[in-house]
């Protein structure tokens, strides 16, 4: 496992991480010790870096990563969010703030929050900017050690950026969303604002293992939101319509060199930008995890690769995304 500086903190941080959106069940039922496993078989690959929300599984993720940090020596830093499972859309406080914060340091187990990031908020109150003050206040009480915010478009990132002591910031990017590397990149790496990189697979269709016959549960987000029924489509499939991102995967294929799989390829397709800092795949069986934290062992692609995947990505896919981008 490699490792990255996140930037405002000093932090050496695995350049993969784990996604545990899947830990409070909205991917499917995933029982407590197989939830534990997985952390575990991540920790074994060098993975130190967990994100997590208070939304996932109404603190059931939170839960299952603090009962995990008991019984585990070592650093591990754990990025929580705040802003979906309270408040949404308009009902925030400097006191709602503070008590979701203290349910997320009680569920964790832990004296101060590594990082807090709003979850995908509303424009309008980051507009507005006062949740920003109190994530200040927040941080001045010793609360939480540093503050992010997780986005939807690169229009909201950009307002984040001109918020004085962010830390970092959550976003969607992947061979299917590349519309962060000229909208982003270099601005936030000029701020020193750490990049985490969600839904690098896509959902699992960057995987390759996902066919036309694939079923998923009922619970699953793949099979309620694909067309953004319940949140932003862009959080399913990358925003691109089910059948179409499958098609997509297989013009995709013939890009993948000999001898790498399609996640490893993804994978490591993200890591080669420099600007990044932290990958946070999910995964639902502890092989999974151990295979995503190999990705960091991988050789980078070549540039003439990554030539042709922007090509790509212009011709066959950025004009078939669909939600804020």
């Amino acid at each position: 496992m490699n490792y990255r500086t996140f930037p405002s903190t000093g932090w050496q941080v695995s350049e993969i991480g784990l996604g545990t959106w899947q830990l409070g069940g909205q991917w499917g039922k995933v029982d407590e010790p197989v939830a534990l496993d997985i952390l575990a078989a991540a920790v074994d690959r060098g993975v130190n870096f967990f994100d997590t929300a208070d939304i996932y599984g109404a603190g059931r993720s939170e839960n299952i990563i603090g009962k995990f940090l008991k019984s585990r020596p070592g650093r591990i830093y754990v990025a929580t969010k705040l802003g979906r499972l309270h408040g949404f859309p308009d009902g925030y406080s400097r006191d709602l703030f503070r008590r979701c914060t203290e349910d997320s340091l009680r569920r964790l187990g832990v004296d101060a929050l590594d990082l807090t990031q709003l979850h995908c908020i509303p424009r309008a109150a980051l507009e507005r900017g006062d949740v920003f003050e109190w994530l200040r206040e927040l941080r001045a009480e010793g609360k939480i050690q540093a503050f992010g915010a997780s986005v939807e478009s690169m229009d909201e990132a950009l307002l984040c950026l001109a918020q004085e002591g962010l830390a970092s910031l959550q976003i969607i990017f992947n061979i299917f969303r590349q519309k962060p590397i000229d909208a982003l990149f270099s601005r936030a790496a000029a701020q020193g604002v750490a990049l985490i990189i969600r839904l690098p697979l896509a959902s699992g269709l960057l995987s390759g293992r996902i066919t036309r016959a694939t079923r998923f549960a009922p619970n699953d987000h793949r099979s309620f939101n694909r067309d953004g029924r319940a949140f932003n489509v862009g959080e399913t499939f990358a925003g691109l319509e089910f059948e179409r991102g499958l098609e997509l995967v297989e013009k995709l294929k013939e890009f993948v060199p000999p001898g790498m799989d399609m996640a490893g390829f993804a994978l490591r397709w993200i890591l080669d930008h420099p600007e990044v800092t932290v990958v946070i795949p999910g995964a639902t069986r502890p092989q999974q995890a151990a295979v995503n934290a190999a990705a960091s062992d991988l050789a980078p692609l070549p540039a003439e690769l990554h030539d042709r995947l922007r090509s790509f990505y212009e011709r066959e896919v950025r004009q078939h995304i669909r939600g804020p981008y």
